[in-house]
């Protein structure tokens, strides 16, 4: 559906204006202005429900999002379709300050639950069940990456679920100048809170000293659990890629994305810190 006619819904007999945003490649964004104010109208891609996308679950984190002051007041949820309505708020997009994330990250994981659950060990799996499903070769990176996370799942097993946003791309914080904002909900749900720290960390290209800095911010000194979930956010992203080849209709080489994932996620396996972590003495 086009984004005017949706608008004619949302806002009948108002004039409005339109315009599209930049970034994301499984959505379509727009900037709507109707009656003096701003809003962002969120338009789900195609099939997004085979990425793990729960748009009712997305509606619901973003409004407990809204209400720990992270993430823009939810204005409307458009059935049946689960397209979603916020508040706009401007500011500058990209690089955070590495104190004010992992304080958020504390807030938010110590926050109200969320009614979805990410478990990223799950994921890749289905991941790979969805592209043989749908004739899409799974990379032979699978195969190794797979037996790593297998050991990577016997060291987390017992971590407490928390709420966890699990999609920090860097195009997802919004700095406000008085306040961090921190978008785009649909993967959020209750999962290993250090997915989020190692999430952000590899997507923000953090050196050691960086994430030491996300660490102590964030309360905590568990620099092996963050490198171990550093290496799961690039194997869901890199399986991430590999879906999007059945079923993206974007303009976008989903199998270049994919392999620049596994290829950064053999870089940290090789890592000795990595190497401790996995197998500590």
């Amino acid at each position: 559906m086009e984004p005017e006619q949706l608008a004619e819904r949302i806002w009948p007999g108002q004039r409005v204006s339109i315009e599209p945003l930049g970034g994301g490649i499984t959505n379509r964004n727009f900037k709507v202005e109707a009656e003096g104010q701003e809003f962002v109208l969120r338009i789900g891609g195609r099939d997004t429900e085979l990425l793990g996308i729960d748009r009712a679950a997305e509606h619901a984190a973003s409004r407990v999002a809204a209400e720990l002051g992270l993430g823009p007041e939810v204005v409307a949820f458009v059935e049946p379709e689960g397209y979603l309505v916020t508040r706009y708020v401007g500011g500058a997009v990209g690089k955070v300050d590495v104190g004010l994330v992992g304080a958020a990250l504390r807030r938010l994981h110590d926050g109200p639950a969320l009614p979805g659950r990410f478990d990223s060990f799950r994921v890749v799996e289905a991941y790979r069940d969805i592209a043989d499903e749908h004739g899409v070769q799974v990379p032979s990176a699978y195969t190794r990456s797979k037996d790593l996370a297998d050991q990577i799942e016997r060291r987390r097993s017992g971590t407490p679920l928390r709420p966890c946003h699990n999609d920090l791309l860097s195009a997802n914080f919004i700095d406000g100048g008085d306040r961090l904002w921190l978008v785009d909900w649909e993967y959020a749900g209750m999962g290993d809170p250090f997915f989020d720290l190692g999430n952000f960390a590899v997507n923000n290209d953090l050196a050691e000293d960086g994430e030491n800095a996300l660490l102590v911010a964030y309360g905590s000194d568990d620099g092996d659990a963050l490198v171990l979930m550093r290496f799961m956010s690039d194997f869901r992203e890199a399986m991430w890629g590999v879906v999007q080849l059945a079923i993206s209709e974007l303009d976008f080489d989903f199998g270049a994305y994919a392999e620049e994932h596994f290829e950064r996620l053999a870089r940290t396996a090789a890592e000795p810190r990595f190497l401790r972590a996995l197998n500590p003495t």
